[in-house]
């Protein structure tokens, strides 16, 4: 910086207005090599090597102090770069004359500056620069050239946004100027990414104008300081804030993981994804995490979800050597670098996710463990794909363990409110039918829907149950009232109807034991003081359906009759003599048959169906009937347009619909012989099942129904009575039946060594998937069943 006062070294020099000199000193004429005698009328102008800008020449025009970088001719012809100070001399008369004072460049700071103040420029720990009055660079200290990446002397006399164009520089410029304008200090922050540095970073620019003994502004100095750990640090708190107040809405677990995703883009990462073990999900208690093998998640939320490999809902199986495995194993949050050697060996055994990481260039990545209340409940994934950001570190990945830490608990409200909530509901639909078993007689579709109160738990239930003989027990009962009584009589009746139908009773017996059931648990001390079982009331209907015969048994103990669907549209309710509700004991049920045409749709229903609208149940059951008179190709549209068209949006009372159509086993999948009461016969019998199976194409089963035939025709022959008659049926299952007209039951016992006899139906259990007995109206038919050949 020039002095205030002069010295006789000094490159003086005195110019009249109109820019002659008229004064020339010593230091000037060491300065350039002209003698004063040669100076002396010269234009000043004429001295410099290029024309000055016209800001400058306009500051003259104005009688401004000006001090700025110049380059001056010498007079043996070469440059000189020089530090120029011009200031004005009034004259009286609207003019001045000037005082000029030059100072080489490299010797300016020796020679205007004290040494320690020289020094502590230079040696400063913190990037340091001086600028014009121009807005140009003058010095710069060694951390400042470190940042810029260039050296003092390439930098000097450029302004900011000459040697760094990024726009981001703009604003510290703009600041630079209006220091350099109204001599006021001031800072700023800016996020940006300098030449010196691999990746952007936050700093703070300090702006102090540097002014002389008048006021008079000489230059700006500007100071850079690392602004990154209190950015970090305030970006950390807003970033918690903001988790603290959109991360828990809900008791929703799903709907948690995917607000923890939504605060982390982009505040932390370009892409997350939360991943949970599936008991979480389901609001169970999480297993132990296994220590050895691979890790199996469920993808629970991700942002953006148009970039992830793995879709929300589906499941991800991650290696034990995984970062992912790795973090939840040891319960500690890692960073890496897509470049490490543990990231190449899990993307080798991933080609989906290196074709992810190519595809969008992801270089940094994190792994957080989900631990609330010490339970592991998985694990998030923090993505950066932005190449301009630098990769995590652990400030990173200290952020997002907070930020995981607040999230995982409220994902371990969410689960628990899960659990109580499913455990609420658990009874009721424990004790409906999860999937409808593997069964050839008929399609079926069903829909049951809570009723709408407090208590969420009602005594409605439906019921498909295969038979022997490749028949099926359709089921569907009420019980009345709501809570956890009546869920707890719907599971007991649901689990005695079962039970019976495993004997094969006919519908009418069936119901018979079921009603003596209910009378002897409703006067037990089971039923207990609050509300007895039997006081509940129940009510429930039992159909069987036979393919083969396309015959249907029905029996209702007080529930409303079926309606029938016949293919060509016609639309009927079912009238069964109906027998009193359960629970009350001592009266008779009676069973009808009715023969139904291949693909007849059959409807069973709770009366909740039928009076959601209606007070009446006839207006109800003409709702019904119009309702399905209007038939869907599909049986999950029909449900659908049945309880649109029968319901309203939230029903007073549980109600169950089960819709089933009928199929037939035509003559091609059965085969039947009536059988002489004849030893000898025998092995006719084995004779034809082998000739049948052959053209089934069953050749596989062959030795296996022999032996099967051949005990179970020989134990009819010996100890039961004509007639007997053999039948072979392939449906899902290979089923032999032996019928005879003795209600005698067989057993299974173990032969002694000695014995010549008791074997049979040991070794028929043994080679079949499953065997039984059921009584007919005639006597009784042993049956076994094995599985097809795949």
């Amino acid at each position: 910086m020039p002095r205030d006062s002069l010295t006789s070294a000094s490159a003086l020099a005195m110019a009249a207005p109109d820019g002659t000199l008229t004064s020339w000193s010593t230091g000037a004429e060491q300065l350039l090599g002209y003698s004063a005698d040669e100076a002396v009328g010269r234009q000043a102008a004429a001295l410099l090597e290029s024309p000055l800008p016209i800001g400058v020449r306009e500051r003259w025009d104005r009688q401004e102090d000006w001090t700025g970088q110049v380059v001056l001719r010498h007079r043996d012809g070469s440059a000189v770069e020089c530090r120029l100070r011009a200031r004005p001399l009034p004259t009286g008369d609207g003019r001045a004359s000037w005082l000029l004072e030059g100072v080489p460049a490299a010797e300016e700071a020796d020679r205007a500056t004290d040494p320690l103040l020289c020094w502590s420029f230079y040696q400063s720990p913190f990037a340091l620069a001086i600028y014009d009055t121009e807005g140009r660079l003058l010095r710069a200290n060694k951390p400042m050239t470190k940042q810029l990446a260039a050296s003092e002397e390439d930098l000097r006399g450029l302004r900011i946004t000459e040697h760094m164009p990024d726009p981001g520089f703009r604003a510290p410029e703009r600041a630079l100027d209006r220091v350099l304008r109204t001599g006021e200090s001031e800072h700023i922050e800016n996020y940006v990414k300098v030449p010196g540095e691999p990746q952007a970073h936050p700093w703070i620019i300090h702006f102090t104008p540097l002014k002389d003994s008048l006021g008079l502004v000489h230059g700006v100095q500007l100071a850079a300081l690392d602004f990154s750990e209190q950015f970090a640090a305030r970006e950390r708190l807003a970033l918690l804030d903001d988790a603290s107040r959109r991360i828990g809405s809900s008791l929703d677990v799903a709907r948690t993981a995917q607000e923890l995703a939504d605060v982390a883009v982009p505040a932390l990462s370009d892409f997350v994804s939360v991943d949970l073990l599936d008991a979480v999900l389901h609001g169970e208690e999480p297993p132990a995490v296994p220590l050895h093998g691979p890790l199996l998640l469920r993808r629970a939320a991700v942002r953006p979800e148009v970039k992830a490999v793995v879709t929300v809902g589906a499941s991800s199986r991650y290696p034990e050597f995984s970062p992912v495995a790795r973090c939840l194993t040891t319960g500690r949050g890692t960073v890496h670098q897509i470049g490490e050697p543990e990231i190449t060996r899990w993307l080798a055994h991933d080609p989906d996710r290196t074709a992810w990481v190519s595809r969008h260039g992801a270089h940094s990545l994190m792994t957080v463990p989900l631990r609330g209340r010490g339970t592991n409940l998985g694990v998030v994934l923090f993505v950066r794909l932005d190449p301009s950001a630098g990769p995590y570190g652990q400030d990173d990945l200290q952020i997002a363990e907070e930020l995981v830490a607040r999230a995982a608990v409220c994902l371990d409200n969410a689960r628990r409110y899960t659990r109580e909530h499913t455990t609420t509901l658990a009874l009721q639909h424990s004790l409906l039918p999860q999937g409808i078993p593997e069964q050839s007689a008929v399609d079926v579709a069903s829909r049951y829907l809570p009723a709408d109160s407090k208590v969420g738990v009602g005594g409605d239930w439906f019921d498909v149950i295969p038979l022997s003989g490749a028949r099926v027990a359709l089921v569907v009962g009420d019980v009345v009232g709501h809570g956890i009584h009546a869920s707890a009589a719907m599971g007991r009746l649901r689990t005695a109807v079962r039970a019976l139908a495993d004997v094969d009773l006919a519908p009418d017996e069936l119901l018979a034991h079921l009603d003596d059931l209910v009378v002897r648990l409703g006067s037990g001390p089971e039923s207990g003081a609050e509300a007895p079982f039997g006081e509940l009331g129940a009510t429930c209907l039992y159909a069987v359906y036979d393919p083969t015969s396309r015959k249907c048994s029905l029996a209702s103990a007080g529930h409303l009759w079926p309606a029938l669907v016949t293919p060509d549209g016609k639309v009927e309710i079912l009238e069964l003599p109906t027998g009193p509700p359960l629970g009350l004991g001592g009266l008779p049920f009676e069973s009808v048959e009715r023969e139904l045409p291949e693909g007849s749709l059959l409807s069973l229903y709770t009366d909740g169906l039928v009076l959601a609208r209606h007070r009446d149940v006839d207006a109800g059951l003409h709702a019904l009937r119009t309702a399905l008179a209007d038939m869907a190709p599909s049986l999950e549209t029909t449900c659908d347009h049945v309880l649109d068209a029968l319901l309203a949006e939230r029903p007073a009372d549980d109600v169950a619909l089960l819709i089933a159509r009928t199929r037939a086993l035509d003559s091609g999948h059965i085969a039947v012989w009536d059988l002489p009461a004849d030893p000898a016969f025998v092995a006719e019998a084995r004779s034809r099942t082998t000739a049948q199976l052959h053209t089934w194409g069953l050749d596989d089963l062959a030795y296996v129904t022999e032996l099967v035939v051949s005990e179970l025709v020989t134990n009819a022959i010996r100890y039961a009575a004509a007639p007997i008659q053999l039948r072979l049926i392939k449906e899902r299952t290979l089923i032999c039946e032996v019928s005879d007209a003795s209600s005698t039951a067989p057993h299974l016992r173990r032969a002694r060594i000695f014995d010549e006899g008791g074997r049979g139906l040991m070794l028929v259990a043994q080679l079949t998937e499953r065997w039984g007995m059921r009584h007919t109206g005639t006597g009784k038919t042993i049956w076994a069943e094995q599985p097809l050949p795949v």
